[in-house]
């Protein structure tokens, strides 16, 4: 079984990471989601070392069916990284001096030169260390920047999000979400709710569900995969008689993570529809409701035929990261009363 820790703090990147905060910025971090500018010597960047850098950027994700580069990369030189360059939402510093630095290591810095800013600096004394740095930590760049652009669509989803979902599933389940605006329907089954956009492109799909937790095997690959394709069998038809979706059991994975504090299940992988052509990414989290000794999963999934779907399946991830069950909504409420009463 594969292990990811995408959330929790101890991934392997921030064993290694800094943090710091250069202080306050007045201008807003500009580019689209996911568009990134290295900064380091060209002579380095014309090399190995920048051949690695690019490679590692533009990796794509396996769990799209369509190849897509993960991020779209500006170079640029040191004496050129000024001005509007300065601005850019995602920033990758590359620093190589063998009389400051012993080995390699990774540095982040947010709101730098603008609002809503992620840097992020590799320290290093000489070029071919940071090769052998990306063989053995493989990810670890691009997770950051991933978690970074997770967290500003959750700012962007808390400021704008579908009241029809936040009113089912507190009223169903007693949680709440910050789903995308757009969606707008509902269908209802006994224990799950599947709300879409509806759209004919850049089609977005939640799925909320629970059943009983038994035992810490409930948390396997093979079980969370049964559950789900015996409610989307259920729930999910296609337009075909006897067509409905399943799980493409080839390309769908199990990570051990956490969310809130919490063990949490993740599947990241491909849909389908049985007895039809159509398909797409999902991912889904599956937590337990520890108050009613149940799992409760919350799915994203994605419609999009031969266009991109990377910022649409983040997005849904995401809405399924802001999530609350009772206990977290009680949390977050006294800790803003806090906040507030403080501020007064």
């Amino acid at each position: 079984m594969k292990q990811l820790l995408l959330i929790s703090s101890a991934a392997v990147m921030l064993a290694t990471l800094t943090a710091c905060n250069s202080g306050f910025s007045t201008s807003r971090a500009s580019a689209k989601p996911y568009e990134i500018v290295v900064v380091m010597n060209k002579a380095i960047w014309d090399g190995n070392t920048g051949q690695a850098i690019k490679n590692e950027l533009i990796k794509p994700d396996i769990y799209i069916p369509q190849e897509e580069n993960a991020m779209k990369i500006t170079y640029a030189m040191p004496d050129q990284f000024n001005g509007i360059m300065r601005s850019y939402r995602n920033v990758l510093l590359v620093d190589i001096n063998d009389r400051m630095y012993t080995k390699v290591s990774l540095q982040n810095e947010n709101d730098t030169w603008a609002k809503g800013q992620a840097i992020l600096k590799i320290n290093a004394p000489e070029a071919s260390m940071i090769d052998s740095f990306l063989v053995t930590n493989p990810g670890d760049i691009n997770d950051y920047f991933n978690r970074e652009e997770l967290k500003r669509m959750k700012v962007l989803l808390k400021e704008s999000y579908s009241t029809l979902v936040m009113e089912k599933v507190r009223e169903k389940f007693g949680i709440a979400i910050n789903a995308p605006s757009d969606i707008k329907s509902c269908k209802e089954g006994d224990d799950c709710l599947w709300f879409s956009n509806d759209a004919p492109s850049c089609r977005m799909d939640l799925l909320v569900y629970t059943f009983p937790f038994t035992d810490k095997n409930t948390f396997t690959l093979d079980y969370l995969v049964n559950q789900r394709d015996s409610i989307t069998k259920k729930m999910i038809p296609g337009s075909f008689p006897n067509s409905y979706m399943a799980t493409e059991k080839q390309v769908v994975d199990y990570f051990a993570s956490s969310l809130h504090g919490k063990y949490c299940g993740i599947l990241r992988g491909w849909w389908k529809m049985k007895g039809d052509m159509m398909g797409g990414p999902f991912v889904s989290y599956a937590r337990v409701d520890e108050q009613n000794r149940r799992v409760i999963v919350t799915e994203g999934f994605v419609y999009e035929p031969e266009k991109a779907k990377r910022n649409y399946i983040r997005r849904m991830e995401a809405a399924l990261q802001t999530t609350l069950f009772a206990d977290e909504q009680q949390n977050a409420s006294d800790n803003t009363l806090a906040n507030n009463t403080l501020q007064q």
